[in-house]
């Protein structure tokens, strides 16, 4: 799989061949269930001027780039899209000084593989894009990052994407308290779970679900269920349970540096390889709030950034035989 890490302040030409490289299977999945089955145009754009009004301008500059067509407009604004799901484990580190780390396991055929640096809004945004306009983890220059995991409910319901949700707080938001407000009042169109730390080591959890809203915890770990597991079959797929003790083990019982909690990410039961069925693990990343650093690991590489400053290049990650299988 191709990793790509790209760097531009404004809307422009990189993203542009991005979008362009990427639209045809975008295309193909947002259209899967009958252009009937989507949100107009101008639903969407009403949304976003509901609930997220400051990225409406990045929107309608975003919709340009992409030709202005009706579908990429609808694409681009995340409401109501299609169900997705993905597995993921995530938590944060308190020793020396805070850090998120998550895996992130999904299929790699779906993957932008884009690790995206923009300064759209007064500030740098690095991190891994999904959708070209939303993100499933990323950190901004004030030090807040975040990142998600799939929490475990079938539900369905009027709401954005969650990706879009993370580029709206890493755009506008620079501390936890800033979060867990957009958070609670921004719906999302189905149970995902986000975990958020800043510079200062504060840190949530917020359990997110369009039947009945936003709830903020203060657990430093999520896998793939919320309050209690609600899709069993899904929880004993994923091993979403086993996931959470074993990193709740990790943070209470262990006194261990912070490569220790890393490594761990990369051995089971927390690293996936259940690519077959959707659930392998694609990478990990690392967020340094303090330092404003920002790593992606595979087993045998890791690649480093800073927020502000991104390594722009292409990586190559081999995965298992038959991984990559249609």
């Amino acid at each position: 799989m191709t990793f790509q890490a790209v760097s531009e302040k404004k809307p422009g030409d990189k993203w542009r061949a991005l979008f362009q490289r990427h639209w045809p299977a975008y295309e193909r999945w947002f259209l899967s269930e009958g252009i009937e089955a989507r949100q107009t145009y101008l639903a969407g754009l009403r949304a976003l001027k509901s609930h997220m009004p400051e990225l409406v301008p990045t929107y309608e500059a975003l919709v340009d780039l992409a030709g202005g067509g009706d579908t990429a407009a609808r694409f681009l604004s995340f409401y109501c899209p299609p169900p997705y799901l993905s597995g993921c484990s995530q938590a944060v580190w308190l020793g020396s000084e805070p850090l998120l780390v998550r895996n992130y396991d999904y299929p790699p055929q779906l993957c932008d593989g884009v690790i995206l640096g923009t300064g759209w809004n007064r500030q740098w945004v690095t991190g891994m894009s999904d959708g070209l306009f939303g993100m499933v983890d990323g950190m901004n220059e004030a030090g807040l990052a975040v990142s998600l995991t799939f929490g475990g409910r079938t539900i369905v319901g009027e709401g954005f994407g969650v990706p879009l949700i993370i580029r709206y707080i890493l755009e506008f938001c620079r501390t936890t308290t800033e979060a867990a407000k957009a958070l609670k009042r921004i719906p999302c169109h189905m149970a995902y779970n986000v975990t958020v730390v800043d510079r200062k080591g504060r840190y949530l959890t917020a359990y997110l679900s369009p039947d009945r809203g936003c709830v903020i915890t203060d657990s430093r770990v999520a896998t793939n269920h919320q309050e209690q597991v609600e899709w069993h079959r899904h929880a004993r797929a994923t091993a979403t349970v086993e996931r959470e003790r074993f990193l709740l083990h990790r943070l209470t019982l262990h006194d261990e540096p912070a490569d220790r909690f890393i490594a761990a990410f990369q051995k089971p039961p927390l690293y996936s390889m259940a690519y077959d069925r959707g659930f392998g693990t694609l990478y990990t990343s690392v967020y340094w709030p303090a330092q404003g650093l920002v790593e992606y690991r595979w087993p045998n590489e890791t690649w480093c950034h800073h927020v502000a400053a991104l390594d722009e290049g292409v990586r190559q990650i081999r995965y298992p035989v038959g991984v990559l299988r249609a």
